[in-house]
């Protein structure tokens, strides 16, 4: 993270929403707003260290945001803050937590505080948080019985197998309910 408090890009296609969040996260830390996929590439760059990212968005989806924030190689920890269900389509995306609309204000900064707690782990310990917020999502929306989901399971416990009590002792003091099973 750079400078003295870290920066979250909100990015929201609802300008009265993508507000009321800047208004709560900027009581904590350092703040961009984006009410679109293009001004989010714009605001983007290496001192972001948290972006809450909209899914369904007129233009440029958060979807594509995301993709095109990957490929540029921006390591920012990314929540997918949105009201779309999710899909078995999130098995392949690169984000770090998957949150459904509604989201109060205690929830909406304790997402931060966590991703950017996360963004301290290993590049390993941080893929299997991603792995959990991607199981979560699909257990959420019943997706549970299809092979992306047994694929996240199983790449999950690999990495539970490879990390052992490191992965245990962090999970634990993140959320008791993302470990393995």
């Amino acid at each position: 993270m750079t400078g003295s408090a870290p920066t979250v890009l909100i990015v929201e296609d609802q300008r009265g929403l993508a507000e009321a969040y800047e208004t709560v996260v900027g009581m904590d830390y350092d703040t961009r707003l984006a009410t679109s996929g293009d001004d989010a590439l714009e605001a983007m760059d290496e001192s972001v260290d948290v972006v809450l990212l909209d899914r369904r968005m007129p233009g440029m989806s958060g979807d594509e945001v995301l993709a095109e924030f990957t490929e540029q190689g921006f390591s920012a920890m990314v929540a997918m803050l949105t009201a779309v269900e999710p899909g078995v389509d999130i098995v392949e995306m690169a984000f770090d937590a998957y949150v459904t609309k509604p989201i109060d204000n205690e929830e909406l900064l304790d997402l931060v505080d966590t991703l950017l707690q996360r963004s301290e782990y290993d590049e390993r310990v941080q893929q299997f948080f991603s792995l959990a917020a991607k199981k979560s999502a699909l257990e959420a929306a019943n997706k549970g019985d299809t092979d992306e989901y047994d694929q996240v399971i199983t790449e999950m416990q690999t990495l539970h197998e490879e990390l052992g009590s490191v992965l245990e002792e962090v999970s634990e003091q993140i959320d008791p309910r993302l470990q393995a099973d």
